[in-house]
């Protein structure tokens, strides 16, 4: 009513005149729509105007279905891995645990009575958004998915997966995953090796302005640095994401959980010979920028002599395994390759968290670990044979049970960052490295 009696007033001084006879109906007309213009939401349903498109869900679903999931499907399994990243038994097992996880995903009937989209319908347009790098209203035309729609089943779904998989395939090395990895390490040269580590930059298109100086580096465009540590099999262990592109490695490496079980105790052992001199720390191989700490292997800038290069050339050679590791998730999720379009930075981060996440289990499907043995050692068959002992001698990774052992104190949580970053340790391994290599190419 106080709205009205104000329109009405303000509509008699504005458009009526003093000798005029008000038109009563005009009057109440017009103040009828300036309040209903006032009172009008800003997001309505259904607008007066709007085409809506019959897409036929059931049609698409079934095509969909005949074409990839029948029994037998239309297309083969070498199609289907090179469309979908991953095998079809894969795909089925994301697909379980994310209707378990989200009951968005279960096909419903609206108000209606008519049938919704499927899961197969939601899944397939996620997963080519992830795998193809497309916009949201690209899969329209195949899978018959709205494009708001498609957004919306790309964030719930990746944040399915990162709840459902995420303590299983971006979990820390055990004790199974350290017996695999120092094997392996032992054989290409470098005993103690755990991984290579790296930074990788994703480029955010819609970047808000107020934050683009804080996240433009180097590239000279916004970013945001993702972390790794990757291992021989492409593996990877170890992922930090979201920090601004204006940061360096060393900065992202102050921030990140790396070695956080180390530093309080909770990483499980790993002691090994290099050079007949004995260690208890693992380390991975960086590049030059990451700080002389005593759980990194550095090349040589400018080596000199050849005990020097060969460690250089070694060192840089199996360090390109995160470089690698990078390329394939690239190559496999375009979406991580090409700019980020969406503008909420934790849906980025949960759309490069499950990118990770799908990449391990590719890995885990499709890796032989027992070919790649045999290629790195042909003529040591008995070493082979022991390697492969020592796997099935740990076993497979078990839960891990809530642990009742002392709380660290203090001072043995400062004694293992100081060990950690001890750069006296870091230039006797390197020594010492230099020399086994230098021993293993002389036999050879």
């Amino acid at each position: 009513m106080a709205s009205q009696s104000i329109a009405s007033r303000w509509m008699r001084k504005r458009f009526l005149k003093k000798n005029d006879i008000a038109d009563e109906k005009y009057e109440d007309n017009l103040i009828k729509r300036v309040v209903e213009e006032r009172e009008r939401p800003i997001r309505r349903g259904s607008i007066k105007g709007r085409i809506v498109v019959p897409r036929y869900i059931t049609k698409g679903h079934e095509n969909l279905y005949r074409d990839y999931f029948a029994d037998p499907p239309i297309f083969s399994d070498n199609v289907f891995r090179r469309r979908f990243r991953m095998r079809r038994h894969v795909f089925l097992r994301i697909q379980n645990a994310v209707l378990l996880c989200d009951p968005y995903f279960l096909q419903k009937r609206n108000a209606a009575g008519a049938i919704g989209l499927s899961s197969y319908q939601k899944i397939t347009a996620a997963l080519r958004m992830l795998a193809y790098g497309v916009p949201a209203d690209y899969v329209d035309e195949y899978v018959r998915i709205g494009e708001s729609t498609a957004l919306k089943s790309l964030k719930r779904f990746v944040n399915a997966v990162v709840v459902m998989f995420g303590d299983e395939y971006l979990r820390p090395p055990n004790s199974n995953d350290i017996a695999r990895l120092l094997s392996i390490g032992e054989k290409r040269g470098f005993p103690g090796m755990l991984g290579s580590i790296d930074c990788m930059h994703w480029r955010w298109k819609n970047c808000p302005s107020a934050w683009q100086g804080m996240y433009s580096g180097h590239y000279h465009e916004p970013t945001i640095i993702l972390e790794a540590v990757a291992s021989y099999d492409l593996w990877i262990w170890h992922a930090f994401f979201g920090l601004p592109g204006s940061h360096n490695d060393i900065n992202v490496l102050d921030r990140s959980s790396l070695f956080d079980d180390l530093a309080t105790g909770r990483a499980p052992p790993v002691n090994y010979l290099v050079n007949g001199k004995p260690y208890n720390m693992g380390y991975y191989l960086a590049d030059g920028i990451y700080p002389t700490w005593a759980t990194f292997v550095k090349t040589i800038p400018a080596p000199q002599g050849n005990k020097k290069k060969h460690f250089a050339k070694q060192q840089e050679g199996a360090r390109k395994d995160v470089e690698r590791a990078f390329g394939v998730l690239q190559a496999r999720f375009a979406i991580v390759r090409g700019p980020a379009r969406l503008w909420n930075q934790e849906t980025l981060k949960d759309i490069m968290t499950t990118c990770i996440i799908m990449h391990n289990m590719i890995v885990e499907d499709e890796r032989d670990d027992d070919h790649y043995i045999r290629n790195i050692g042909r003529d040591r068959d008995s070493e082979i044979d022991q390697i492969i002992e020592n796997y099935d001698i740990v076993g497979e990774p078990s839960n891990v049970l809530p642990s009742h052992e002392r709380t660290q104190t203090l001072m043995e949580f400062i004694d293992n960052h100081l060990r950690i970053k001890d750069g006296e340790t870091h230039s006797r391994l390197q020594g010492d490295l230099i020399e086994h290599l230098w021993q293993l190419h002389g036999g050879e």
